[in-house]
């Protein structure tokens, strides 16, 4: 049986997202050595050297269906500038969570974000017929969790104790959602942040 879902390509005017592939590593070394990504120890960001070993991994856990792993472009360029996923899909109840995501510092703070956002949020609302849309995030990494209440997501709790990092702490987690109902608020406001004058 084919994990759902399927492989897309999305295409917006300040980003692009494909299947995630190991011809995007080197962009994406370069990319994540783009602010040091890779020390924020509150979040898992793969070091310049550890990049093909993390898209291996991104397109195993495709094979088994529980993640569906993007590379972010720039249209501009054609380069990868990070990476974002599905993940933990739940394909009988039609939820995902939109997770595993950085970007390349150069990137950050514009509209490249917002659009990826649109972009995946829309494919999982209006193509999947998703009920709910995850995101989750360490309680203390208050940049991402910004980013994910701008969006319109609700908080639905902290999950504490949830998890393990790599350098022995223990994770609180911040679990987001936008639920169908809420979607076209939403995406409005989505819109509108990306029309808006600058």
């Amino acid at each position: 049986m084919r994990p759902w879902p399927d492989p897309v390509t999305l295409s917006g005017t300040y980003v692009g997202l494909e299947l995630l592939a190991q011809r995007h590593s080197p962009d994406l070394r370069e990319a994540v050595a783009d602010g040091n990504l890779h020390r924020l120890w509150y979040t898992s960001v793969p070091a310049p050297e550890e990049v093909e070993a993390e898209i291996d991994r991104r397109l195993t856990l495709r094979a088994t269906g529980s993640m569906l792993p993007f590379a972010v472009l720039d249209p501009a360029t054609g380069k990868a500038v990070g990476m974002t996923t599905y993940m933990n899909i739940d394909a009988v109840n039609r939820r995902v969570e939109i997770g595993s995501t950085w970007y390349r510092k150069a990137v950050q703070r514009g509209p490249l974000n917002t659009e990826a956002k649109l972009l995946l949020l829309t494919h999982a609302f209006e193509t999947l017929d998703c009920i709910a849309v995850e995101f989750r995030t360490h309680v203390l990494n208050q940049q991402s969790r910004r980013a994910i209440e701008r969006l319109g997501a609700r908080l639905d709790g902290i999950l504490r104790a949830h998890s393990r990092m790599a350098n022995g702490t223990i994770r609180d987690t911040a679990a987001y959602s936008i639920t169908a109902p809420e979607w076209p608020m939403v995406k409005a406001h989505l819109q509108w942040q990306l029309d808006k004058p600058r």
